[in-house]
């Protein structure tokens, strides 16, 4: 898509690529499952992050949609604000791209209803650029605010700032009151106290887990955080590392504390950082 393309306005043009939004209702994906191309947290592959497009207009989404897949997001489309609410509670989005003026729900409830469960950053699109309302939608919690038209380019570069501010890269990060301690600078996990013989691959998949929740990780997605060195891993052997993981963390299998399983799906780390 051409760099200058902008969004909002009239004369916008754009054809929507395989999986693309097509106008319809509810919930829709593209680009899920890609790893990001630079590595994280100690040579990990974190998997892309995910942006929430919420708007009405089929045009915005696709030109939206469109630009931030190509830049290696994992994009989630949701054309009312009913469905981008109930996006937002369930998807875990990294980013939330938020129209204000949607035909159901104001965005302005959107934004005050995730905000009291969540702090996921929040860059709201609207047609008013007044210094009221800019100075409203901050208010309610938003952490960018971009007037339409808009260039598609400057809203990509805005996702990544606040991305960027928003998940600052922790060398060492712990869970459970410290009871788990991983220090990515030394490539090393503890529990309890004591290091955990973890192999290459558990590390790495642990790690993947933690950069990522509370999101699910599929194990496809999982595979691509070890795949680098590890060619010839498959899906049923990211199960066995998964079991290994579990039991060196002391895990019970049927009720777990760390690592859960999300049948049909995949796998999650379960527990928040340690404040």
């Amino acid at each position: 898509m051409p760099s200058n393309a902008s969004a909002g306005g009239a004369g916008v043009a754009s054809r929507p690529g395989p999986g693309q939004p097509n106008g319809t209702p509810g919930l829709r994906r593209s680009a899920l499952g890609r790893a990001s191309a630079e590595p994280h947290d100690g040579g990990v592959p974190m998997v892309a992050p995910s942006v929430l497009v919420v708007d009405d207009e089929r045009k915005i989404r696709e030109v939206v949609g469109s630009y931030l897949a190509h830049e290696g997001y994992s994009v989630l489309y949701a054309e009312t604000g009913a469905d981008g609410l109930q996006a937002a509670l369930r998807e875990h989005p990294d980013l939330i791209v938020l129209d204000l003026k949607l035909p159901d729900i104001p965005g302005e409830e959107i934004a005050r209803a995730v905000r009291d469960v969540s702090d996921v950053p929040i860059i709201m699109l609207t047609a008013k650029s007044s210094e009221a309302n800019r100075i409203t939608g901050l208010s309610l919690g938003a952490d960018d605010y971009l007037v339409k038209p808009f260039s598609v380019r400057e809203l990509a570069a805005r996702v990544a700032a606040v991305l960027r501010r928003s998940k600052p890269i922790r060398d060492e990060v712990s869970f459970d009151g410290e009871r788990l301690l991983i220090d990515r600078g030394a490539r090393e996990a503890r529990l309890a106290g004591s290091p955990l013989a973890l192999t290459r691959t558990e590390y790495d998949l642990l790690v993947a887990l933690v950069a990522n929740a509370p999101r699910t990780l599929s194990r496809e997605q999982l595979l691509a955080a070890v795949r680098g060195y590890d060619a010839e891993a498959s899906e049923r052997t990211v199960d066995a590392h998964i079991k290994n993981l579990r039991h060196k963390l002391g895990d019970d299998p049927r009720a777990p504390t760390f690592v859960l399983t999300v049948a049909g799906v995949g796998y999650r780390f379960a527990l928040r950082a340690d404040a």
